[in-house]
């Protein structure tokens, strides 16, 4: 199955911003971890930008899952790219 890395941007003010959301973005991640979608997904040290891996049918399914997270929709990350991503190691 592809695999996609995707790559995104924190809103200003993040740690604070996201605190209402964080336990229904967790509880999300959590479910697509445990289905096999999702491999690892977390935020640079800075919490500039976050970086996820996903193991998916298509890029679609990644768009999706990305637009129903909690942090998305609520303007947490302000913007994300997908890119398919070929692991050689």
């Amino acid at each position: 199955m592809p695999k996609y890395v995707m790559w995104g941007s924190y809103c200003e003010d993040v740690l604070t911003k996201r605190e209402p959301h964080r336990q229904a973005h967790l509880e999300g991640l959590t479910k697509q971890k445990e289905a096999g979608i999702l491999i690892t997904l977390g935020p640079t040290k800075d919490v500039t930008k976050v970086f996820g891996i996903y193991e998916a049918e298509d890029e679609n399914t990644v768009r999706q899952l990305v637009e129903a997270d909690p942090y998305w929709q609520n303007g947490i990350w302000t913007e994300y790219t997908i890119k398919e991503w070929i692991q050689v190691f």
